[in-house]
């Protein structure tokens, strides 16, 4: 059994009634395009960056349904990859297609998830089966497959005309073709400048192969490595022998600027998250802009494709989370870490997570500094005894008049 019959158990739909009417006018439609925006090498280094950074998201499943699937996105999604991989190339597929699908991977009933899969199709359908939607899919094997719409997750970027399926990346065109021009032209520059060195002008008419001829001679003579004297001779067929200075070819470093931003302005990124030199505000940009907004679909996307509506309602959902204090500086790791464990908001291991030490048992209790207390549990916090709203205690209190004001909220004096 190949990976095609272990994600797509149930036999190939056969009646097809036509296509699914959309609200668009469009016909539900998807075609990735072979090569492309993957097939250049600075639009290549921004989804690398994008996909390598959304690859560290961390899933967890809340809720008692599918509650075994918790350690399987944390570890194996499915198979054949591990869950590392399967973020990355989600990921990579999304920004190349502009549309990514996930299906659920079933156990031998084909109705409870057992993993899932981000599949790549030549091209999508949605098609209609029995009066509901049905994604039918393509490969470039040849083969076909059908699934039930709300059993797959359809993640998109610059969703406009169709209502199922994101744009294409004809506005990235334009640049490609800049790109494109522009290291051909770098190319065919360092091969001129290198190949001409001298330039001699025959004094009389020869014939081309006479030319030729002469070409070789004069070369072999005077330019081979057999001529160690350093002295260039030439006789009267010669009217002059001129040296070609060679310079190198530099591109315009504004046209160069100006593509680059192109690129990065399309797919979100700069030139430090590509070469790994942000510092924490840089990243928490990026964070912002970039993977929190792949998070966030992705979690709906598994969610809804998991989970029942009824499910949804208690509570059980699929969330992918990301530890933003990674590439936050040691002064700032130090202070968060501070301020926050002695208020109860961390535990030992959280904090020796952020920086980025192993967890020792017993770090997963949460501890509070002494001297906070609840405002309504002040006087029993501060072993103040008394009845009938008297907070008075033996040696303790408001320095003065001997009286403390009452912690009831009333205002008066006891």
């Amino acid at each position: 059994m190949g990976l095609f019959e272990k994600i797509f158990k149930r036999p190939s739909m056969q009646e097809i009634k036509g296509y699914f009417k959309m609200l668009s006018g469009y016909t539900p439609m998807f075609t990735s395009y072979d090569g492309g925006v993957y097939e250049m090498e600075l639009t290549r280094a921004a989804i690398h960056a994008i996909a390598t950074q959304c690859s560290k998201l961390k899933p967890e499943v809340r809720g008692t349904a599918y509650r075994e699937l918790g350690r399987r996105l944390q570890f194996k999604p499915n198979s054949f990859m591990d869950t590392t991989k399967f973020l990355y190339r989600l990921v990579t597929i999304l920004h190349v297609q502009n549309t990514a699908f996930i299906v659920p991977i079933t156990d031998e009933t084909g109705e409870y998830i057992t993993g899932y899969y981000p599949i790549l199709p030549s091209m999508c359908e949605v098609v209609e089966y029995q009066g509901q939607p049905w994604l039918r899919y393509t490969f470039s094997s040849g083969q076909k497959a059908a699934i039930e719409f709300n059993r797959v997750g359809i993640m998109t970027l610059f969703q406009y005309r169709n209502d199922f399926f994101g744009e294409n990346n004809a506005a990235l065109y334009p640049t490609m073709q800049l790109m494109h021009t522009q290291n051909q032209g770098i190319i065919e520059g360092v091969k001129n400048s290198a190949n001409i060195r001298f330039m001699a002008k025959l004094a009389n008419i020869f014939k081309a192969s006479d030319i030729a001829a002469e070409r070789k001679r004069f070369t072999e003579e005077n330019l081979s490595a057999d001529n160690n004297s350093g002295v260039l001779m030439f006789d009267n067929k010669y009217a002059d022998v001129k040296q070609i200075i060679s310079k190198p070819f530099i591109v315009d470093s504004a046209q160069v600027n100006h593509i680059k931003n192109n690129v990065y302005n399309y797919f979100g990124v700069n030139e430090k998250i590509l070469q790994n030199s942000f510092n924490e505000d840089e990243w928490n940009a990026f964070y912002e802009g970039k993977i929190e907004p792949f998070a966030i679909q992705l979690s709906l996307v598994m969610s809804n494709m998991t989970f029942t509506e009824r499910e949804i309602a208690f509570g059980n959902q699929i969330i992918f989370t990301a530890n933003r204090l990674q590439y936050a500086s040691s002064a700032s790791k130090l202070n968060i870490v501070t301020q926050l464990f002695d208020r109860g908001f961390l535990t030992h291991n959280e904090g020796r997570e952020i920086f980025n030490m192993s967890p020792i048992e017993g770090g997963d209790k949460y501890y509070i500094r002494k001297e906070y207390a609840e405002v309504s549990n002040l006087a029993e916090a501060q072993g103040i005894t008394g009845g009938d709203g008297d907070a008075i205690q033996e040696g303790q209190g408001i320095q003065g008049d001997n009286t403390a004001v009452s912690v009831d909220g009333s205002g008066e004096e006891n």
